[in-house]
């Protein structure tokens, strides 16, 4: 399933997204604000097929993806686990499903602007590293918390981190769950630039946007595709690394003691 809402009529899809296109801006928005934009199986299917179903589409110039709310994006949705479940849907199609998203992000042939404010935690760390300008307000951050729950990092982030900031920074995030705030993210060279307030956000997305909107697709594609050969050689080695190690963690006792001790609200205790 593809998103075609008009320019004029968003729609909310049951998948939590909406894809509208603004003349050769395609404008997609994560909308589970109350979820924190936090994506299921079906989310991430959709999106999926929205940004592949955009690189056909010679009129697109430029997207922009953001979340509803006061936050970009939480990661995969854990409420949605044992519905998946009942229907079939295992840990491996949703690491499959994560994975198409991201890819498709990076070898979409036109640039993906990405407009962050709260929370960007879990798969949320991924798709947003796997655009090409990032722009974030102060005080949004960064997470990768895994390693709390006894998993590890997934949605490429071992490789987009580690690309853009160098690998002591991705070390840091990935082994001491701890948030880096949005300052920080820019001075490592996480994001492109970080503005004081929504305003100011919005301005410089909406500047950037304008600006690439006008500009000649072929040599916005073939430069995107050589900063990314350039610099993401690693992210197919790390996608499959990702989906082998989480298939096994998940499955672990210390995902299960880290779990439930989030959902208890206590420190995890893990094994010797």
């Amino acid at each position: 399933m593809v998103n075609t809402d008009s320019p004029t009529s968003p729609t909310e899809r049951p998948t939590g997204f909406s894809a509208v296109r603004d003349g050769r801006v395609l404008r997609v928005t994560l909308t589970k604000p109350k979820r924190k934009n936090a994506l299921d199986y079906d989310s991430m299917v959709a999106l999926g097929e929205t940004f592949l179903a955009a690189a056909q589409d010679k009129s697109v110039r430029v997207v922009v993806l953001t979340g509803e709310g006061g936050d970009f994006c939480t990661g995969a949705d854990l409420a949605a686990s044992a519905e998946e479940g009942a229907r079939g849907i295992t840990a491996d199609m949703v690491m499959d499903a994560a994975n198409r998203l991201v890819r498709a992000i990076v070898d979409l042939p036109v640039p993906v602007i990405v407009r962050l404010r709260g929370a960007t935690a879990g798969v949320g760390v991924g798709i947003a590293l796997a655009a090409d300008l990032v722009y974030a307000e102060a005080d949004s951050y960064l997470l990768l918390a895994f390693i709390n729950i006894g998993l590890m990092p997934d949605g490429g982030a071992a490789a987009l981190v580690a690309a853009a900031a160098g690998r002591p920074l991705a070390a840091r995030m990935a082994l001491l769950g701890e948030r880096l705030p949005a300052p920080a993210a820019h001075a490592e060279g996480l994001f492109t630039d970080v503005l004081a307030g929504t305003e100011e956000l919005d301005a410089a997305v909406e500047a950037a946007a304008e600006k690439i909107s006008h500009g000649p697709r072929r040599a916005l594609e073939l430069t995107k595709k050589a900063l990314n050969r350039a610099t993401l050689t690693a992210l197919d080695t790390a996608l499959a690394d990702e989906k082998a190690g989480q298939a096994e963690l998940l499955q672990s006792p210390d995902f299960f003691e880290g779990a439930g001790a989030m959902l208890g609200k206590r420190k995890a205790v893990f094994a010797e």
